[in-house]
């Protein structure tokens, strides 16, 4: 689930956890955690548009334990590093 941008951009409603996401086994009503960030009150009527759903494929990635990982040009150089100079 995603925000819709006219909301953020109009009245700064977005949304709290975004993107959600929705297990593929979920069977339940869906539910959209909002926040307003404008500053005034707004309010949500039946039937708005309030978010986006993104429906995409799942990969499931194989995991292959090892002792150590190999060696590479960034190594343990966390944020500001990635090479963009």
């Amino acid at each position: 689930m995603r925000p819709r941008s006219g909301l953020a951009l109009k009245h700064g409603i977005g949304l709290v956890n975004s993107p959600g996401t929705i297990d593929s086994d979920y069977r339940g009503e869906i539910g959209i955690i909002m926040i307003n960030w404008g500053e005034n009150p707004f309010t949500i009527g039946r039937g708005d548009r309030i978010a986006q759903m993104v429906v995409t494929k799942v990969c499931r990635a194989g995991i292959v334990e090892v002792e150590a990982l190999d060696d590479t040009q960034r190594g343990e150089e966390g944020f500001g590093h990635s090479g963009v100079e």
